[in-house]
């Protein structure tokens, strides 16, 4: 029997933590958009890195965005957990340099970072790159585990 359980915010962030890669959702007049993302935690935020492009331009648009990880085992066991909040660019501007270094740095810890947020096809290709975070707002989680 498999049995349903909510995780609390420790456990939705080491999730969110061990996860490289999550679906993040963003919507535009009514319109719903989900996308997979190279992400890493910085303290209590998510960073993400993209070229522009349709996921900027919504989330520019409507910065209330969830992103959405999931792990699964070799049983019927799962762990998922989405987090709700809020897109802010970290912009290649002054007084912002420090965000963006900190955000790459998270970011490159992990092999092959860039991708898919840098990978746009060739006609889309000239676009400049982009630093952003999700400040969370909310995070909920839920796991699955054989109970007896």
């Amino acid at each position: 029997m498999t049995v349903i359980l909510e995780m609390d915010r420790t456990e939705c962030l080491a999730l969110l933590e061990s996860a490289q890669l999550g679906r993040l959702a963003c919507a535009r007049d009514g319109q719903p958009y989900v996308v997979p993302v190279s992400m890493a935690v910085m303290g209590e935020d998510i960073v993400g890195f993209s070229l522009e492009g349709q996921k900027v331009e919504w989330m520019r648009a409507n910065p209330k965005v969830c992103i959405q990880v999931d792990e699964f085992d070799k049983g019927r066991g799962w762990r998922s957990v989405v987090a709700y909040g809020r897109f802010e660019e970290l912009p290649d501007r002054i007084g912002w340099k420090v965000e963006r270094e900190k955000a790459r740095s998270v970011l490159a810890q992990s092999a092959e970072w860039w991708l898919p947020g840098g990978l746009k096809p060739v006609a889309k290709s000239r676009t400049s790159p982009l630093f952003f975070r999700i400040v969370i707002d909310e995070i909920t989680g839920r796991r699955a585990q054989q109970g007896d």
